[in-house]
């Protein structure tokens, strides 16, 4: 995903507290406890989880597990705070200095490294939480996987499902 597109998302974010977020979308495609894990991520991820599922049933795409990984993939998020200004530094640290964003990230969630490890360690974060919520194994694995590059055309169904995934979080 281009610097600018991450730059638009934060600036969308901004606005997130003057727009509405149906909440009963969501409701119709998650578990009771999923659901509720869901109702615990800030307006702007739940809004944007929601335009990830949009997009996906706008595209036809009706598998239970990669709806609900959709609306949960950045749920590992909520596990300690990232504030928007913290999220255009790792944005620029990650398209302007990748190697020190991925060794700050693969550190610890504290001090000033917190927001980089945030990035980096929320999709495994969120995968847990989701396990714990009674998600499917095939939704844990892609809310796991949503930000792994693939080499090459889809092997698998979970494969396919996860750059359905993917190309539609990178827009939304």
């Amino acid at each position: 995903m281009s610097v600018s597109s991450r730059l638009y998302q934060g600036f969308r974010a901004l606005g997130a507290w003057a727009r509405p977020v149906d909440d009963t979308r969501a409701a119709r495609h998650l578990t009771p406890d999923q659901f509720a894990l869901y109702r615990r991520m800030r307006r702007a991820e739940r809004q944007h989880s929601l335009r990830v599922l949009d997009a996906l049933l706008a595209g036809g795409h009706d598998d239970p597990d990669l709806l609900a990984a959709a609306l949960l993939h950045d749920v590992g998020k909520i596990r300690t705070a990232f504030f928007l200004p913290e999220k255009v530094l790792v944005v620029l640290v990650k398209a302007f200095a990748p190697s020190r964003y991925w060794a700050w990230g693969s550190e610890s969630a504290h001090g000033w490294r917190r927001p980089f490890a945030v990035s980096v360690q929320h999709p495994a974060w969120g995968a847990e939480m989701a396990a714990a919520a009674g998600s499917t194994p095939r939704t844990v694995e892609l809310i796991r996987r949503h930000q792994d590059l693939l080499d090459g055309p889809p092997s698998t169904e979970t494969d396919r499902l996860l750059r359905a995934l993917q190309a539609v979080d990178d827009r939304s």
